[in-house]
């Protein structure tokens, strides 16, 4: 492979993994908007609670590695992306009914791709691979947290019949032991979200969770 062959395959890697983030951040965005549809919040309800999902895990992540201000306040693309899809839905969403495989498909997408993003992003900032992926784990959930606080409900990742940080886990720490061993490029990244997004949808369609203690699976009816 020539070396400006090579180069250029990496510049549009680089290029797929920025738009990534984008993604990441629409479908972020997107689960908190439907959320709002659910909760019956009006427009102002909607575009806080689209950019405060979009954004709060990237924020959270860069106020505990000391960058300030966050990109989030520097870099207007992202606050910008959210706000307009929180717009879009508010003029054409779907039925309250339809909207819970559509929120779950959007934050399985975000889940996967901000703990792949929050790893690299985190370990960029110097820091070992076991600190950046439990950061890039933060990145993944963190929105989802404040979705969930901000629209009055038990934060998806407590519940005991979701399985939600484990996915992430699983991406965050593949992504840190690949940059780790200088292994990782864009594409990988692609790779190490996608499999997380599968495994969350897959959990939500077939009902996998986490391993119970067995004084909760005594009170399971029917056991």
């Amino acid at each position: 492979m020539s070396a400006t062959l090579a180069t250029d395959l990496e510049s549009a890697a680089t290029a797929v993994h920025h738009l990534g983030e984008v993604i990441g951040t629409v479908a972020f965005a997107a689960s908190g908007a439907l959320t709002a549809v659910r909760r019956n919040l009006d427009i102002v309800g909607m575009v806080v609670l689209a950019s405060a999902t979009a954004l709060g895990g990237g924020i959270i992540r860069d106020v505990m590695i000391g960058q300030f201000p966050p990109t989030a306040f520097t870099n207007l693309t992202f606050l910008i992306a959210a706000t307009v899809t929180a717009l879009i839905i508010f003029v054409k969403h779907p039925a309250r009914i339809l909207t819970g495989w559509s929120l779950e498909f959007t934050d399985a997408v975000g889940l996967g791709l901000f703990c792949v993003t929050g790893t690299v992003v985190a370990y960029d900032g110097g820091l070992g691979a076991p600190t950046a992926a439990l950061l890039g784990v933060t990145t993944g959930i963190g929105g989802g947290v404040v979705r969930d606080v901000l629209s009055g409900e038990v934060p998806t990742v407590l519940r005991p019949d979701s399985l939600y940080a484990i996915p992430a886990t699983v991406g965050a720490v593949a992504t840190a032991i690949l940059l780790n061993f200088g292994l990782y490029n864009a594409w990988v990244g692609l790779i190490c979200a996608a499999v997380t997004t599968s495994v969350r949808l897959l959990a939500v369609r077939y009902g996998w969770r986490g391993p119970l203690p067995h004084y909760v699976r005594r009170q399971r009816p029917g056991e």
